[in-house]
């Protein structure tokens, strides 16, 4: 069965509040899961606990007249920030520090994200971020490794993730969705387990990625974002539990996100948050499904809803449009104010900031 039908059997399965898949799947995946969950632990027994918490990076960066933009983050540990040593590291500090310069406001974020977390605990993270800010501009989440190391049902866990996308949409907020990363780069798992962690954690993306577009929201997929980078020089893109990212690869994580968050935020202005798909740039519009399929072959890849005709469904389901806006020319930033920029929750400077459905990769 290919990746895009799994991907869809996975998020019906979510959609109709079902849980658990096919029978002799879940008997392998039992032993299967249970020999991944071991060798995670035994792996982070040799390696260690080198970080107590994760940075606190809440707070309002850089500066510029009227509200500050307002940024929820919500997710598990690599939302978090776990592994990077200075708030200014993370994700969302990069992310939002990025948003300040390009739109030259204050951007303020609040960050929720648990380490550990799974797509069940996005509710309540949702509920507790909305308690600071009512109506945030733009909800970032990244979820669903622990989801896999976690043996969660992954029917379950897409329709978690679905239920809060929905929630924020019927705010008026957009929302980004980082989803499911390739945990077959993660070094200390052995061989042949990470080719299943793989496997697994590429369907998990592909099934959020079509519940997530369903629900009004975008994702971009981080897949093997850290791939090639991870085997060339693991210590510079990886933290020292050799589990999460590290300043750099934190980095890259962020750069990979930020054009999708700037394109929801009306940053690039002038039609360019929804521009034509370019056929040259492996880009292109069709069934949610196949998008899906297609996104999780290459890390950076944006899907979103949108039309064909004044429609919005086609016979196989939401129409969506798949973009590879990591090429897009980012706008000029923002003349900068005589002020410093500054990130007032510590009042530290920052630094500056789809043709084919059911193709699958191999391995």
């Amino acid at each position: 069965m290919g990746r895009a039908r799994r991907a869809r059997k996975i998020a019906a399965t979510a959609a109709y509040g079902g849980g658990g898949l096919a029978a002799a799947s879940a008997a392998l995946g039992v032993v299967s899961y249970g020999v991944i969950r071991a060798e995670a632990l035994l792996a982070r027994r040799l390696v260690g606990t080198p970080f107590d918490s994760s940075p606190d990076d809440n707070g309002t960066y850089g500066a510029g007249p009227g509200e500050p933009v307002e940024i929820l983050f919500l997710g598990d540990s690599s939302a978090a920030g776990m592994g990077a040593h200075h708030r200014h590291e993370t994700v969302g500090a990069i992310v939002a520090g990025g948003v300040s310069a390009l739109m030259g406001r204050q951007v303020h974020l609040t960050n929720c994200a648990v380490v550990g977390a799974e797509s069940s605990d996005l509710e309540r993270q949702l509920a507790e971020g909305l308690e600071s800010v009512t109506r945030p501009d733009v909800v970032l989440i990244m979820i669903g490794a622990n989801d896999v190391t976690h043996r969660v049902d992954r029917a379950t866990a897409v329709r978690q993730l679905e239920l809060t996308v929905r929630r924020i949409r019927a705010l008026g907020s957009e929302v980004v969705v980082g989803t499911c990363p390739d945990l077959g780069t993660i070094e200390p798992l052995a061989q042949p387990l990470r080719l299943l962690a793989r496997r697994w954690s590429r369907d998990l993306a592909a099934a959020q990625t079509i519940a997530v577009v369903e629900a009004g929201g975008r994702t971009v997929s981080l897949g093997d974002l850290l791939g090639e980078e991870f085997a060339a020089s693991p210590k510079t893109m990886f933290s020292e539990d050799r589990f999460h990212p590290s300043a750099a690869g934190y980095a890259k994580a962020a750069a990979a996100l930020l054009p999708s968050v700037c394109a929801a935020l009306g940053v690039w202005g002038h039609d360019a948050a929804d521009r034509r798909p370019e056929a040259r740039r492996g880009e292109g519009v069709g069934p949610v499904a196949v998008a899906a399929g297609q996104a999780v072959k290459d890390a950076g890849s944006e899907v979103a809803p949108t039309e064909v005709g004044g429609q919005d469904r086609g016979p196989r389901g939401r129409w969506a449009v798949l973009l590879r806006r990591g090429n897009d020319a980012l706008p000029a930033a923002a003349k900068p104010r005589p002020s410093a920029a500054t990130a007032t929750g510590e009042g530290e400077s920052p630094p500056s900031a789809p043709e084919g459905e059911d193709a699958e990769t191999a391995g």
